[in-house]
């Protein structure tokens, strides 16, 4: 793949090997300017910030993803095979679908269940079933021992609003949280042969209503951004 990509200004090397993905430009560049030393702005296309800097000595990235499928499989695709990224540890919201799963718990995404058709491009015989990199996997649960959280399959969604509401039959079959981009960043990273991990915060929940805002899915949710940060291979 030649660079600059067609969504990515950033030069060979700018990036590290392994990149933090949020879904919101804003939170990316709160990661770059609370967390990283020395970070250095490396693309800007359509907002979607994405810088380079150490964290507490290695080289990290990070950089947004949009939402949904289509954006996060343009970005993380681009950085897997235009940039050498090795690793990337989304770092996203998702709404409960469980009771016991509270605001600003982690939910650690062992797969990732989706109502998407991203997969029917590869022409398989038959169902994928996206999956985390289970050394990314085991480093982050060992890390959060500490910290309130669940392992287990998200949902995937293509839809934000919609007309039908199927989250009790997802919850049926023990998915824990819904969210709009873990499928896709799955996906690429096993076509890709590279690792991938979704490390969300629950920001709100479809069971019972609570729910954060905007500033605070913005800002506060420093468990999952040092969680990450930690585990990230150099």
């Amino acid at each position: 793949m030649n660079i600059p990509t067609p969504h990515i200004e950033a030069k060979k090397g700018d990036f590290a090997k392994t990149v933090l993905m949020p879904g919101d430009p804003l939170r990316a560049r709160f990661v770059a300017e609370h967390y990283l030393e020395d970070a250095v702005l490396v693309n800007s296309v359509r907002q979607m910030s994405g810088y380079t800097g150490t964290y507490k000595g290695k080289r990290v990235s990070v950089m947004a993803s949009g939402m949904g499928m289509p954006s996060m499989g343009i970005y993380s695709y681009e950085l897997f095979n235009g940039y050498d990224v090795e690793n990337i540890i989304r770092i996203g919201t998702a709404g409960a679908l469980r009771e016991d799963l509270h605001l600003r718990d982690l939910v650690f995404g062992i797969g990732a269940c989706t109502n998407s058709n991203f997969a029917a491009q590869y022409q398989l015989p038959g169902s994928f079933a996206p999956t985390a990199s289970f050394p990314l996997l085991r480093k982050a649960v060992e890390a959060a021992e500490k910290r309130e959280g669940m392992v287990g399959n998200l949902l995937s969604s293509d839809t934000f609003y919609s007309d039908s509401n199927l989250d009790v039959n997802w919850r049926k079959m023990g998915v824990l949280a819904v969210e709009m981009e873990a499928a896709a960043l799955y996906m690429n990273a096993a076509r890709t042969g590279k690792q991938a991990l979704a490390i969300c915060t629950i920001s709100d929940s479809i069971v019972t209503g609570e729910a954060t805002n905007s500033a605070e899915r913005e800002k506060s949710f420093h468990d999952m951004m040092e969680l990450a940060l930690e585990i990230a291979p150099e």
